[in-house]
């Protein structure tokens, strides 16, 4: 069990206990970057009984991390590379987030893979999810999931209404899994603070402490206060994605690595557009296409195109919009339009660079390298294997350490929230009664906070209003705002619309109805001015408002001007600062020093840097 004296929260308040701690102490472990790999790598770390810090220049998640798929799989893909190895490492890793670390968070999910050739193909295509299944076992435990079925025309047509006659003869249903990708790497944060680490947010890493030739520390600074501090560490583990080659650039020539960015984009499609009872994956020229069921909607992606531009904002064109269009519709008995699409969003894989030009052919494999002493890097790997990166990490820092550390046990560590979440969810009618809610409200929200949700319902019995939807939004309630400010790290408007909830990608206006309660709620716990408050809304308004004009352009290079137009408010930058929100996000360095945008003092709070 975590330590009853530390909290479980990594709010306002923790977040300033943890400034204390990184700049007073020397810690065993820092970790640069907040996404999966990174928290992972923090709570591998704490739970040996290290002392740990992780830092991350934006919001937890903000980058690759909350733009994935939202499937924990296989990759039943990878079987026809022959990568076997690859694919049983991570269906161990999905029955494990299924069925211990992570049940509120990670759901099973069907999907259909049409047959268009009667007999050699689904011989083909059957021998290789026979493997799947097999691989799934290879743990030690049950997968978590039932196996794959053969289904004639009949069957398929009867339970996706919705397909073509002519676009098959027959089908394979199998299962993998989807998560909130941003809801568990917040969750995972908050775990590995309720361990002892120390985590803060908006805090951006621009150089190395060195002595001689090792590492021993990073020059931060507090986008939030504009402070500038140093944090000491035995060892500093680089675990920030697609940035990585900007951050081990820091070091010098003897830190460079290689990972190259695939851009990948996916639309959000209300469900009642066609229907189906389980998702599809249908193969293009390229890759694979996935149509995956998420609450309301439908989810149909990816692209995987090389994207050399700004890393922190990639942007969706009208091109990758008619690609996933056209590949969807080729099954579809009535073709979706643009009219359809309520949502997109685009993230970028971080592939291990190799000799191949095709991004869809670069490694999924991860590599942990010690580049010079004192700092470690971990890069390339898939969403799903999180766990076994930060793992591999920990292992090459401690190896470098005095004295005896104990091994990962991450695989025995739930998440907050998992403890007792059946037990809940069995619950779900009479705690609905007890509070007014209706039971389907009490199960949506035990599916995004476990066991952690009777938190929210004490802000309810507190605050009655607090049980009203937000506007525009109505899956989401006006605590989940006022809790992810107090308890969960958000620190911006645009961390709850767009990585606490899913508003921006799932509502029909991507939350611009939202914005000005959400902000107000948020405002009364972070305690914004009233400047301030209007301040994060317009920053989020103009944010919606460039990412919908990028979608129009007709390439990526048009499509990035267009979406930098929007200031990046986790820098703080203002409309003036716009052509430097390029710089890197995740614990990368920037080419200048960053002008702060201005607020209003508070009280005991460090100046903003002036402009």
């Amino acid at each position: 069990m975590a330590s009853s004296s530390i909290s479980t929260k990594i709010g306002p308040a923790e977040r300033e206990a943890a400034l204390e701690a990184l700049k007073s102490k020397e810690l065993d472990v820092l970790v640069i970057g907040g996404g999966i790999v990174g928290t992972g790598c923090a709570l591998d770390a704490v739970t040996r009984g290290l002392s740990v810090g992780i830092v991350e220049a934006r919001d937890w998640g903000s980058g690759t991390s909350s733009r994935s798929s939202k499937l924990v799989h296989g990759g039943i893909r990878y079987l026809e590379q022959l990568n076997f190895a690859l694919v049983r490492e991570a269906l161990i890793e999905r029955g494990l987030l299924l069925q211990r670390i992570a049940p509120h968070l990670v759901k099973p999910v069907r999907f259909l893979y049409p047959l268009n050739k009667r007999v050699i193909e689904r011989l083909y295509i059957g021998a290789g999810m026979l493997l799947y299944d097999l691989f799934s076992w290879s743990g030690g435990r049950p997968p978590g999931v039932p196996h794959h079925r053969h289904l004639t025309k009949g069957q398929v047509l009867r339970s996706i209404p919705s397909l073509s006659k002519d676009a098959l003869v027959g089908g394979m249903t199998y299962y993998d899994a989807q998560v909130d990708d941003a809801r568990y790497v917040a969750s995972l944060a908050r775990t590995a603070s309720s361990y002892g680490a120390h985590a803060m947010s908006r805090v951006r890493v621009e150089g190395f402490l060195k002595e001689g030739e090792r590492v021993v520390g990073v020059h931060a600074h507090d986008i939030q206060t504009g402070e500038r501090f140093d944090i000491r560490a035995k060892q500093v583990v680089n675990a920030t994605g697609v940035w990585t080659d900007d951050t081990q650039a820091m070091v010098g020539s003897r830190g460079q690595f290689k990972v190259r960015a695939s851009k990948g984009v996916h639309l959000v499609i209300p469900r009642d557009r066609f229907q189906s009872k389980m998702g599809m994956i249908l193969r293009t020229e390229k890759s694979v296409l996935f149509v995956i069921p998420w609450g309301r909607h439908w989810l149909v992606g990816t692209t995987d195109t090389d994207w050399n531009l700004d890393t922190g904002h990639p942007a969706a064109t009208a091109a990758d919009i008619d690609y996933l269009l056209e590949h969807v519709n080729r099954v579809l008995a009535v073709p979706l339009t643009r009219d359809d699409v309520e949502g997109v969003y685009a993230g970028l894989r971080p592939l291990l660079a190799g000799e191949s030009d095709q991004t869809s052919k670069l490694s999924r494999e991860h590599v942990v390298a010690h580049t010079v002493p004192g700092l470690v890097v971990v890069a390339g790997g898939k969403w799903t294997t999180y766990r076994v990166m930060a793992k591999d990490a920990i292992d090459e820092a401690v190896a470098a350490m005095d004295g005896r550390i104990a091994e990962s046990i991450t695989h025995e560590i739930p998440l907050l929230g998992a403890e007792g979440y059946w037990a809940a969810m069995n619950k779900a009618a009479k705690i609905g009664r007890a509070f007014g809610l209706h039971e389907v409200r009490i199960q949506h929200l035990l599916n995004r906070y476990g066991t952690l949700t009777d938190e929210l319902l004490d802000l309810i019995r507190d605050d009655p209003s607090l049980a009203e939807p937000l506007p525009g939004a109505d899956d989401y309630l006006g605590a989940e705002v006022v809790y992810a400010a107090s308890h969960e790290g958000a620190l911006h408007l645009e961390d709850v619309l767009a990585r606490r909830t899913r508003i921006s990608i799932e509502a029909w206006d991507r939350g611009d109805s939202a914005a000005p309660v959400a902000a107000r709620l948020m405002a009364g716990v972070l305690g914004w001015s009233e400047a301030e408050t209007e301040r994060e809304v317009s920053n989020y308004l103009t944010r919606v408002a460039a990412e919908r004009a990028s979608q129009l352009e007709p390439d990526d290079a048009s499509a990035d001007r267009v979406r930098l137009e929007a200031p990046d408010i986790a820098f703080g930058f203002d409309e003036d600062d716009v052509k430097a929100s390029a710089a890197p996000a995740t614990g990368a360095p920037s080419a200048a020093p960053v002008k702060a945008a201005p607020r209003a003092p508070r009280a005991k709070r460090t100046p903003r840097t002036p402009e």
